[in-house]
């Protein structure tokens, strides 16, 4: 986000509301969609990994499903 030092005119306040309101909903559930597909990257990852010949695809799961995450929470 970035910090704008613009005003918004009186008149189009109620707008400038509802439009904050609207793309602070969007961003809550992108970083929540986020969150669960990584960590659903992260738990099929551990199940293929069980597997020797699905180690070769499980970690990488492993490690982007992690990376998701904390890009999701931070």
């Amino acid at each position: 986000m970035t910090n704008n030092n613009k005003r918004v005119h009186w008149l189009l306040y109620p707008f400038w509301l509802i439009w904050r309101s609207v793309v602070w909903i969007i961003e809550a559930t992108g970083r929540l969609i986020g969150a669960i597909l990584g960590l659903v990257l992260m738990i099929v990852g551990v199940l293929l990994t069980v597997t020797v010949v699905g180690a070769i695809v499980g970690i990488p799961l492993i490690i982007f499903g992690f990376m998701l995450l904390i890009r999701s929470l931070f």
